[in-house]
């Protein structure tokens, strides 16, 4: 009998040859690793011998005696039934040949060891070929033969396939699951590991690797509404459609690929890994395949349920990458898919998952920044429409982020307000802009004091006590309250009602102006205004923009502009409102605008954000007023 030449089994510690560290002993004369075992004592009885050699020959293990030489000497009933020969012919045989201990070098050195007694045993497993046919796992063991001067060893093999198999059957129980018999989160990890290595390092292959990760859209509903009974039926028959989907994308790849692995990950999350895959191509045909088969009506003993499915796409270089950041990069586009609607595929994008991967990173830190002093305020003039003068400024946050550099409010004030960091931060804004106004006040004791706009967030006004807050903020710094602007967005303050409503007349009832900022993005509800605290009403920069488009095009100006801009500062200002128009670029919008009626205008014709001592040296001047372009660089 000789090693067979099928297929290995999964890779065990009882499917390598092993050879046991604490039974090897060191060559004779020097000391031993571990100590041998203690030698058999074989009585000197000479009527002992027959019998002995009788229990040799009848044992059921099946054992050889082999000279130091490997030939083997004697073999028993139980052997050379196994090797399908008899004991005699067995005499004189090479005995690594019978149970294949030459075919990997570790085991061939460990026997060659023992036989030259440096080497106090050997053990190892082998999978051989019956006579009959089948192919069994026996355990080989190697020892020398006690009290024996010629240095021969006893060769025994046991047969441990009936063993050998119910670990095989535990083992798919583990890594199957018993619902739909997909392998297992366990058996997915361990087949992605071991294709990253093959496809990072075999040079036939494309090198790539591929996976779809899907879940079904709504299955806790069929679960709450129909049961898990239903819900695990359901689960079984995707699974089958998901197999029969990989099984025909591997009839259409080459020999070499195989077929995709399909699992079940848990709950009803399933994965598709496409080993050496050909591209984003091949993995988007597979997703669409998917969606399609899993879209089909399902009919579960009578009971007709129709799913869909999100899946998230990914394929890349194998090397490089690891299974961990490729699941991570498979559960974010899921994610993806699933914001983007559901029952659709996307597929991995880099430049969007940094946008994410930045996100987190600045929600993360936000909070601290805030102690470790990272924001800081920059001011862009309100400036009179008739006299050209700084009448106001807006103050603008920039976070001064040690890794990113520079950051608009754009960048980080939609995590503020999701995480809550808006009320600490806007209050902070508060405090820094009212006493650096205060500040400029003093400063320039002969000029009318200037105003200062600070923006708020709706969820200030939820989450905070901002009357309080402001009240505090400026009996601290000394400032008039007239001299404060808070800015809230048209969707914010339209239907305000409740708490908002009352904070917001509060406020007004102190002195401080409310600003509508953006108006005529959103609910343009013009008659509701008199009924809120507002006085300002900053007219959104779109408007403003469409003049500057139709100049820049040398066409005539479209008189529909003019006459709906002009309606909402003459409403305005019947209302006791006065107008800020934003965005203004050129002279012949502020001219148009001046026409119209506009109060104040704000844009880089007249200055950019800037530091606050800019806005003292503005202030210094010798008229206080503002000349075309200044700030700009």
């Amino acid at each position: 009998m000789s090693g067979t030449s099928e297929g290995p089994a999964p890779a065990t510690d009882l499917e390598r040859p092993v050879v046991t560290e604490s039974e090897i002993v060191t060559s004779p004369g020097t000391e031993p690793t571990s100590p041998p075992s203690p030698p058999l004592s074989v009585p000197s009885d000479p009527e002992f011998a027959p019998r002995y050699r009788s229990a040799f020959e009848a044992a059921p293990l099946a054992m050889a005696v082999v000279d130091r030489e490997g030939m083997v000497v004697s073999a028993n009933h139980t052997l050379a039934a196994l090797v399908g020969s008899d004991p005699d012919s067995l005499a004189g045989a090479v005995a690594a040949d019978l149970v294949d201990l030459s075919s990997d070098a570790r085991t061939w050195h460990a026997y060659r060891e023992v036989l030259r007694g440096r080497q106090a045993k050997l053990r190892c497993t082998r999978r051989l070929k019956h006579p009959e046919g089948h192919s069994l796992w026996v355990r080989v063991t190697v020892t020398p033969l006690p009290d024996d001067t010629d240095g021969a060893v006893l060769l025994s093999v046991a047969d441990i396939s009936a063993r050998r198999e119910l670990q095989a059957r535990l083992r798919h129980l583990q890594m199957h699951d018993p619902v739909t018999r997909l392998p297992n989160r366990t058996l997915f990890f361990e087949r992605l590991t071991a294709a990253l290595e093959a496809e990072a390092y075999e040079q036939s292959g494309t090198g790539r690797i591929g996976l779809c990760y899907l879940d079904l859209d709504g299955f806790k509903a069929v679960n709450d509404t129909l049961g898990h009974r239903v819900g695990d039926r359901l689960l079984a028959a995707v699974a089958e459609r998901l197999t029969r989907c990989a099984e025909e994308a591997g009839r259409a790849r080459p020999a070499r690929a195989g077929t995709p692995l399909v699992a079940r990950l848990g709950g009803d999350e399933f994965a598709l890994l496409v080993e050496d895959s050909t591209g984003t191509e091949q993995l988007a045909d597979l997703a669409e395949s998917l969606l399609a088969a899993i879209q089909e009506p399902y009919d579960l003993s009578g009971q007709r349920l129709s799913v869909s499915a999100s899946i998230g796409v990914v394929e890349r270089h194998a090397a490089g990458t690891t299974p961990t950041a490729l699941m991570q990069a498979a559960d974010t586009t899921l994610y993806w898919a699933k914001a983007d609607g559901k029952a659709r595929w996307t597929l991995f994008d880099p430049e969007r998952n940094a946008h994410r991967m930045t996100r987190q990173a600045l929600a993360s830190t936000l909070r601290p920044a805030i102690d470790r002093g990272e924001f800081a305020l920059e001011y862009q003039p309100l400036v009179g429409m008739e006299d050209d003068r700084v009448h106001g400024v807006e103050a603008l946050i920039r976070w001064h982020h040690p890794q990113f550099g520079t950051l608009t409010p754009n960048r980080f004030i939609g995590l503020a307000e999701e995480d809550g960091s808006i009320v600490p931060l806007g209050r902070w804004v508060l405090r820094t802009a009212c006493r650096q106004a205060r500040r400029w006040q003093v400063e320039h004791p002969d000029e009318p004091p200037i105003f200062v706009s600070v923006n708020v967030a709706v969820r200030q006004v939820w989450d905070s006590d901002l009357v309080a807050d402001v009240a505090e903020t400026l009996t601290e710094t000394g400032l008039a309250p007239h001299l404060l602007q808070l800015e809230l967005t048209e969707s914010a303050v339209m239907g305000s009602a409740g708490r908002p409503l009352q904070a917001l007349k509060a406020l007004s009832d102190m002195g401080v102006r409310i600003a509508i900022d953006d108006f005529g993005t959103g609910y343009s509800n013009l008659a509701y205004l008199s009924r809120l605290p507002v006085s300002v009403l900053k007219l959104d920069g779109s408007f403003v923009r469409g003049f500057q488009y139709e100049e820049r095009a040398a066409t005539p100006p479209n008189p529909a502009d003019e006459v709906i801009v002009e309606a909402m500062v003459q409403l305005a200002h019947r209302l006791g409102l006065t107008v800020t128009a934003e965005c203004v670029e050129t002279s012949a919008q502020a001219t148009r605008l001046r026409r119209i009626g506009c109060d104040t205008g704000q844009g880089w014709l007249y200055s950019r954000p800037v530091p606050p001592d800019r806005i003292s040296e503005l202030l210094g001047s010798p008229e206080a007023g503002v000349q075309v372009g200044v700030g700009n660089p």
